[in-house]
């Protein structure tokens, strides 16, 4: 099997995801100002969410044009992590209803912690891929120090969100920033 098919499918599964966040929104019950920012927290949870997602989408898109084989070791890899994604329109609704309270603020860096996790996992099997090649090798472990970074940082944030909900909040936004740019190196590799 090429990649075509993984990509397709995981692209099917994330459109699905981003559709149930929005889905979710609900218009206020009055058309007034007022009414519009009561529901600021989850117009904003769903718009970090948002973020959070397409940044996975963008950075799974030039890790699956990374592949030399579509292995089996690959596919449940990329289905565990399709997986905890699938999770993120769930947490992103209860952060945004209960936005002040430490259990779902410490839910959501959780959620993103296990989605690093994946993403880690995944990335690992890509380095089995590139065993003979050196540089890619290099550049795979060296951007899996970020993944494992960042995964940890999230997990920190839950167990911070008890300390600080604004804390966590900080780093849910901080670490989507570090993110937002592809991955140079695997954006050149699949252009050529």
């Amino acid at each position: 099997m090429g990649t075509g098919r993984l990509e397709a499918f995981s692209d099917g599964v994330i459109a699905i995801i981003v559709t149930i966040m929005v889905l979710q929104l609900t218009t206020p019950a009055q058309p007034t100002p007022a009414a519009l920012l009561k529901a600021a927290p989850i117009l904003l949870s769903y718009a970090l969410s948002f973020l959070v997602v397409a940044i996975m989408w963008v950075n799974h898109h030039h890790l699956i044009h990374a592949v030399r084989h579509v292995s089996a070791r690959l596919l449940w890899s990329n289905i565990n992590l399709l997986f905890w994604m699938s999770l993120i329109p769930f947490v992103t609704d209860y952060l945004g209803r209960f936005h002040r309270d430490r259990f779902p603020v410490a839910l959501y860096g959780l959620e993103l912690g296990l989605c690093g996790m994946a993403f880690t996992i995944l990335r690992t099997e890509l380095v089995r891929q590139h065993a003979h090649d050196p540089e890619m090798t290099e550049y795979h472990s060296r951007v899996q120090v970020k993944n494992v970074m960042a995964t940890g940082i999230y997990l920190s944030a839950a167990i911070l969100a008890y300390v600080s909900i604004y804390l966590a909040y900080a780093i849910y936004i901080a670490i989507p920033l570090a993110y937002f740019l592809p991955e140079k190196k695997l954006a050149e590799k699949s252009q050529t």
